[in-house]
């Protein structure tokens, strides 16, 4: 049996549809959440913010918030044979936003901030994702929220060290692919190119 290849992700479907969102629509997406009742503002933001997993954030407790330091513990759930944390740091108002709109009890540390299922939740941010504007695809899913993260943090020049630490990639190399995402300088650049064309 020959040896087993390894998928390190892509973030086109087999057809060319993107993955993830684009920065117009990740703004849209946190300007949707921001007017929406109060858990579900709090789970989308955190979403965005994070990078996390659905299943992640549902596993937040109050324990986990680190609003003095300014960051939030994850359970990075998709390792299997050791348990992992990973820090996220993400925008101070985030934990105001969460500790209203969650199930969030400083007395009761381990209480889950968001008991509902994965389902709910996956519901909750596809119908803040119509709200927003953002079109039925691949992208619109709370995966592409997690590979807008990845992009937005690669652009903003945040070191591909980090941005693997703060996703809970086990390999660089999936990390890696937020670098193949054509960004503004590189469309600028083509812009140049296209300056001498005689296309009209």
């Amino acid at each position: 049996m020959g040896a087993r290849r390894i998928e390190t992700g892509c973030l086109y479907g087999p057809t060319g549809q993107r993955k993830y969102l684009d920065a117009d629509e990740r703004r849209r997406f946190i300007a949707a959440a921001n007017a929406a009742p109060p858990r579900d503002r709090a789970l989308c933001l955190t979403l965005a913010y994070t990078g996390a997993r659905v299943s992640e954030v549902l596993a937040l407790t109050a324990a986990t918030l680190h609003a003095m330091e300014g960051f939030i513990t994850i359970r990075s759930l998709k390792k299997r044979k050791a348990l992992k944390f990973r820090d996220v740091p993400v925008p101070f108002p985030l934990f105001g936003a969460i500790e209203t709109g969650s199930a969030f009890d400083a007395g009761q540390p381990d209480k889950r901030l968001w008991p509902i299922t994965r389902s709910r939740a996956w519901q909750i941010v596809k119908r803040i994702m119509r709200e927003a504007g953002i079109g039925p695809g691949l992208h619109a899913s709370p995966k592409g929220l997690r590979h807008a993260f990845g992009i937005n943090a690669v652009r903003s020049g945040v070191p591909l060290s980090l941005v693997q630490r703060w996703l809970g990639h086990a390999s660089m190399a999936t990390t890696a692919i937020y670098l193949d995402v054509m960004g503004p300088d590189e469309r600028e650049i083509a812009a140049r190119m296209w300056g001498s064309s005689p296309l009209r």
